[in-house]
Order: structure tokens, then C-alpha cells, then sequence
């Protein structure tokens, strides 16, 4: 879902910077009050009413108390149980990459300056995920499961980024909302897990939990699928392993019956035929059994590397810029199973059902979008599929909820189309935007509704690099954390809101975005018995670009997916510099005691033929070339 989404025009300038300045715009709150608006801690405001500590999301609550809790070098982490412990070694690895030092994880009593780690499933009180922080002499973060005690230290790594001294007090924290998310379509433009990684992290600093991502793995079962951009099993495997770390659940989705094009452009015997003869590449053939047989393979297949318990399957489109009735084939299907009266639509509901069997049988459970639910269709969908709602069609959110259907917002509001129509997450904030609000309908209550989330979808490739899609995610995604956790508008003004994230900063252990790690400047690049004198310029959004003699190095031409040469063994040309052209913009990766080469929009590395071309392949299907740089005086 959705590289064919160009339904807005709208687009929000980008975060220009901190300011600082706006923390000193606090708006006090009693203790028992929503929190106040942000400033670098707790405090005492106008009138002497005490101020909560500043989060994101905000505390909903806080009880001050006198004094305060000082991190200092004997500092140790107090754990006992194995989940205390798990709890406590991922916090000791975040202290040390946020420059705390190292904090050793002991078990037994505690003394003045220590952190307690406590996971009491007696509270059932503070539920799946909630905790209790308490500050003093020492510090103690309480949870009823090692989740609730995990977010507990999210919060505490939020108060140590703006110094070593915490308000004494106390805070209950919870969750409204169960499922907090953001979606990533990598379906066609490749992201690098280095992006990827840096989002598990602050999505899990913001106490977001589930990420769902439409990617394409490598296959061993189906080869002739392995088109550009996939993943490699280790590749993701790493990814899951760090989603558990910081527990994200990470949720695949191959998107079918439509947009199976990345999967069946070269398999014609499973495309679609209309009734004119043509193949359809992007639409599966539900009506084959092979058509089953295939996508459930590529579960199968997936769930070597992707462990959680949920799956998506899109089931979103299928019939865009068309219609059932140019394909005969599905009313008939639908009628051999289904009786004189079924619909085509039913066919389609008859695949979705048949894939949330084949995945109840192994313990997953089934999510689906919902504009395929047009309410054309005598067959239901089973009970129990959790549908995210992004459109407005036929059949409302009242309806699918009132039908049982836990359900998700994933309102088009909240999306970021690269190159396209971002979220106006100001004007959101304002409004006090909150998961019940849907596109086309707003309910009452937030019964049934599982949460929401943000989606980033590419469907303009070169439109911006990853990197300026990383800026402008960022408020969207602490926007979101703070309306599906707590409070939707903390804040008098956004602009106060938005000082939270300047203040509690990005997650520890976030790698920063590429930076060349060369100076601007005239260079020999050198590989083998080739060498290219070049004019290396960095870019604004942390790459670089390489002017010849003759022009700037792009890759420009072969087959383009979403306005991007997806193509391996395209070849670099020099073309006009055009600093907006991303196409032109590289990064250098340190490899072997001299540097890779990879484009910054179709993350391909730069692979010298042995007739001295320059081509851009995937980095496991051919080597790439080693550059070494030497300056020009």
C-alpha cells in the first residue's frame, strides 16, 4: 500500500532547527493535573505549582517530593530476575552510548544513588506496559511485566539526556492506547538497515511498539523474485533481534492479492489475465490453487527470519484503476463456492480468509487494510482480523467496529509520501488529533480501536534521500507517540510541544546520518587500474556529489520503478550537477582501508567491470569496487 497514493498536495516545511528558547515557555500544572508544558526538568512555575519532568510523551501525572536523585559515577543497576536483568543490560548499553559510563547490573539491596530494575506482575494495576518511576536517594522503575519496566527506563534516559540531577518524585505512566506504530513501505525503493536501525531506536525512546514493514527477503524458494531492492535473512534477522531488544515488534507484510508485482513480474502463469487476454503483473490470480500455494510459501519462507506473531497482508487495491468486471474468471469462482448470489468481491474475501487460516494454524494472526472492504461482498471477513483503516470507502470505521473488528487507525492524515504530501503534524497537534479520529469519521469512544500509527510510503523514490525523510519524520512520529500513549495536546502551543524533542534528544545509540568523512575538495579516486579526478562536494542532507571534467556521476537510465532506476548494471553517467537531483548524491562507506561507493537513492554500490565501466549492482550480487582518495593540490 501504496507507491500509487498521490491523493494530497500538501507539504509541511521541515523542522528548521531547535529552539531552545521555548523551553522556558512552561505552562505549570498541578501534580495531579496533565503535564505542563516543557522545560529542561522539573521545576516550580508561576504561583509555585510544581511542573512534571519533560518527556515525550508527556508524564500524566506527577507527585513531587523534596530533593533529588543525582546520577553519578556509582551508580549501579539493581536487577534480580532474568526479565529485571534483560531489562537492566539494555539500559547499562544505552547509558554507556549516551556517554554515561559504564554502570555495572548487580543484584541484592540496594543503596543511595542506585537504579532499581523491578518486575512485579502483582501490579497489575500498571498493565502490559505501564510502570512506576520513583525518584530520591535512589531510583526505582516498577512494571508488571518486563515491557512496563523497559518504558519505565525510556523515560529515565529522557531525564539523564538533560542532566545528572532528577526531581525527586513520583509518576504512575500508561498507555492508552495498545498498539503505537509506524508502517515502512520498502517494497520497491530499498532503505538501509543503518535507517532502519536508527528508527527501532527512537521509535522505542518514544515507547512506540510495533513496526510494520513492507519489504521484499531474498528468496531461496522463488529466485526468479529476487529483484532489486530485497533484504538478505541476516540482514533482517539483525533488524528482529534489536526490534526484541527494545521491544518493537516488527510485523512483515507482502502486499496481495494486488501490488504482487515486485514477486510475480517474472512468474506470467500467476498474474491475472483480463478478459481482453491481457497479463496483469501487479494483480495475483486468486482463482488459481497455485495462486494460494505461492503466497503461502513466502510466509513460510518469512517466518525463518521474522518471529513475531503477527502478519499483514495488504489485501489493499487490487482492483485499482479497474474493476472486477474486466475479470470474469472471479464471479465465477465465486459462484462455484459461494452460490448464485456471491459477488466478485467474494472471491476476493474467500483468498484474505483462507490466508488468515493458513496463519491461525501457525499461531499468527491476520492484518489487513481496509479499503477493500467496499461492502460489495456476502462473505465476511473472519472475526478477529485486525483491519487498519487509512481510507474512506463504503463501509465506515463505526461499522467494522461495530462488526467486532479490532481496528487501527492509519489515517492517510498521518502519512509521509517521499517526494509527496507529508503530514501536517502542527496542524494535527492543534486540533488535538487522537486514534479515533478516522479519515471520514470520528467516534465517540476509543472502544475497539487498537491504536494508530504514521506511514511513510515512496512513491516518488527520488524524491528526498532517506536521510531528509529521517528530518522529516521525526516530530510526526513523537506527534504520534504522545496521542496514542497519553494526553494528545500537553502543551499550550506545538511549538512548545515540539521544544520536548529538543530536549530529550534522539535515542541513545542512534548513528548519526552519513557524513562524508572527507573534506570538500579535489581527489584522485583510485580502484585498480582505474582513476577518476573529481570535485567532491558534500550535501546538506549528509552525502556527497562527484563533479568530472564533464559533469556530475549519476545513475540515469534501465527500468524505473516509482521514477528510480532500480535496474542492476545500469551504468554511471556524468550529467549537468544539479544539487536537487538526489540521483547525483553518494555516500562513501569505509571498506578495506578505502571507501565504497553507494548511490543515496537506490542504494547500489558502484562495481567496476573489467573493461572499466562504472555499474551499480546490489553489494552481494557483484563486489564492489574499493576507492582509494588522494587530494589534488
Amino acid at each position: 500500500m501504496s507507491q500509487m497514493r498521490q491523493m494530497g498536495t500538501k507539504r509541511r516545511g521541515r523542522l528548521l532547527g531547535a529552539v531552545v528558547a521555548l523551553l522556558l515557555l512552561a505552562v505549570p500544572v498541578q501534580a495531579s493535573a496533565r503535564t505542563g508544558a516543557a522545560g529542561a526538568g522539573a521545576g516550580v512555575g508561576a504561583g509555585g505549582v510544581a511542573t512534571a519532568p519533560v518527556t515525550v510523551p508527556a508524564l500524566a501525572n506527577w507527585t513531587p517530593e523534596s530533593g533529588s536523585y543525582r546520577f553519578g559515577p556509582a551508580a549501579r543497576l539493581v536487577a534480580d530476575t532474568a526479565p529485571e536483568r534483560r531489562v537492566a543490560d539494555t539500559l547499562a548499553d544505552d547509558l554507556r552510548a549516551a556517554g554515561h559510563g559504564v554502570v555495572p547490573v548487580v543484584s541484592g539491596g540496594a543503596r543511595a544513588g542506585d537504579i532499581v530494575i523491578d518486575v512485579t506482575p502483582a501490579r497489575t494495576a500498571l498493565g502490559a506496559e505501564g510502570y512506576e518511576l520513583r525518584a530520591g536517594a535512589r531510583l526505582s522503575v516498577t512494571g508488571a511485566t518486563e515491557s512496563g519496566a523497559f518504558y519505565g527506563t525510556r523515560t529515565l534516559l529522557q531525564l539523564l539526556a538533560q542532566g545528572d540531577r532528577i526531581p525527586a518524585g513520583r509518576t504512575v505512566d500508561v498507555p492508552r492506547y495498545a498498539e503505537r506504530g509506524v508502517g515502512v513501505c520498502a517494497c520497491y525503493i530499498h532503505i538501509s538497515t543503518r535507517w532502519l536501525e536508527n528508527l527501532v531506536r527512537d521509535m522505542a525512546y518514544a515507547k512506540l511498539n510495533q513496526l510494520l514493514l513492507e519489504l521484499k527477503v531474498k528468496s531461496d524458494t522463488h529466485p526468479e523474485a529476487n529483484t532489486w531492492g530485497y533484504y538478505t535473512k541476516d540482514e533482517i534477522r539483525r533488524l528482529v533481534a534489536l526490534g526484541d531488544k527494545y521491544h518493537v515488534e516488527i510485523i512483515p507484510e507482502i502486499n496481495s492479492p494486488g501490488h504482487m508485482d515486485p514477486w510475480i513480474e517474472n512468474r506470467p502463469d500467476l498474474q491475472l489475465t483480463d478478459s481482453d487476454g491481457n497479463k496483469q503483473p501487479s494483480r495475483l490470480d486468486i482463482t488459481q490453487p497455485a495462486a494460494f500455494d505461492y503466497y503461502t510459501s513466502l510466509i513460510d519462507e518469512y517466518a525463518q527470519v521474522f518471529t513475531g506473531a503477527s502478519w499483514h497482508m495488504g489485501a489493499d487495491e487490487y482492483m485499482l484503476g479497474s474493476d472486477f468486471a474486466k475479470y470474469p474468471q472471479m464471479l465465477r469462482y465465486a459462484r462455484e463456492k459461494y452460490g448464485a448470489n456471491a459477488t466478485p468481491q467474494d472471491a476476493f474475501i474467500d483468498f484474505v480468509n483462507r490466508i488468515r487460516t493458513y496463519l491461525a494454524a501457525k499461531g499468527k494472526k491476520l492484518r489487513i487494510w481496509n479499503d477493500g472492504l467496499t461492502g460489495a461482498n456476502t462473505v465476511p471477513v473472519t472475526a478477529g482480523t485486525t483491519v487498519e483503516h487509512w481510507l474512506n470507502v463504503a463501509v465506515k470505521p463505526s461499522q467494522l467496529r461495530a462488526q467486532g473488528y479490532p481496528l487501527m487507525n492509519a489515517a492517510y492524515a498521518l502519512y509521509l509520501v517521499r517526494g509527496g504530501f507529508h503530514t501536517d503534524t502542527k496542524g494535527l497537534y492543534d486540533q488535538s488529533w487522537d486514534p479515533r479520529s478516522f479519515e471520514g469519521e470520528k467516534l465517540a469512544s476509543s472502544q475497539g480501536i487498537v491504536g494508530a500509527k504514521i506511514s511513510l510510503w515512496p512513491d516518488n523514490g527520488r524524491g528526498e534521500t532517506e536521510n531528509e525523510v529521517a528530518v522529516d519524520t521525526g516530530p510526526a512520529l513523537r506527534h504520534l507517540a504522545q496521542a496514542t500513549w497519553g494526553d494528545p495536546h500537553p502543551d499550550a502551543t506545538y511549538a512548545q510541544f515540539t521544544a520536548r524533542g529538543t530536549a530529550v534528544g534522539h535515542a541513545p545509540g542512534r548513528r548519526d546520518p552519513v557524513q562524508a568523512p572527507i573534506a570538500d575538495g579535489t581527489y584522485t579516486l583510485r580502484s585498480g587500474t582505474v582513476s577518476l579526478a573529481v570535485e567532491l562536494r558534500r550535501t546538506p542532507d549528509g552525502y556527497i556529489t562527484l563533479k568530472t571534467g564533464i559533469g556530475c556521476l549519476e545513475v540515469r537510465g534501465g527500468k524505473l520503478t516509482l521514477n528510480t532506476p532500480l535496474q542492476p548494471g545500469v551504468e554511471l553517467t556524468e550529467q549537468t550537477c544539479d544539487t536537487a537531483n538526489t540521483l547525483q548524491r553518494w555516500e562513501l562507506e569505509q571498506s578495506e582501508g578505502g571507501y565504497r561507493l553507494l548511490n543515496a537513492i537506490t542504494r547500489m554500490a558502484v562495481h567496476l567491470t573489467d573493461d572499466g565501466r562504472l555499474m551499480q549492482y546490489p553489494p552481494d550480487q557483484r563486489t564492489p569496487a574499493v576507492w582509494h582518495l588522494t587530494t589534488i593540490h
